[in-house]
């Protein structure tokens, strides 16, 4: 008679483990997946948002300024030349913590630059 009740089965076990399981999968999404593709966002709009002389840092290391930018991809202009790159290869918390409040003035001052040719 003991050996029946050790084999059965509580009730409402599958029914706690799909809860438990519920309550995992959406603190993973919290936790871990929304972060990541609020990230991602955020890098894909810094990267579509870059311009001509802006100075940026690559996910390499390489710092250099914007000389154009093309479709697919960057001519980044550096002390040894002009080299091409991926939208993607361009970082941006390694720029903002490189070049941070300098940047954005850089990019205000190019903008300033780019109004006054083109009203000439």
């Amino acid at each position: 008679m003991l050996t029946i009740f050790l084999q059965a089965q509580p009730q409402g076990s599958s029914s706690m483990m799909l809860i438990m399981m519920g309550v995992m999968f959406v603190g993973f999404y919290f936790l871990m997946i929304r972060p990541q593709m609020r990230k991602q966002k955020q890098e894909k709009s810094f990267q579509e948002t870059l311009k001509v002389g802006t100075r940026v840092v690559l996910t390499s290391g390489l710092h250099g300024r914007i000389a154009q930018v093309q479709d697919d991809g960057f001519v980044i202009e550096t002390l040894s030349g002009k080299l091409k790159f991926e939208k993607a290869a361009v970082s941006r918390e390694f720029t903002e913590a490189r070049f941070g409040d300098k940047a954005k003035a850089a990019d205000k001052t190019a903008e300033k630059k780019e109004i006054e040719t083109e009203k000439k």
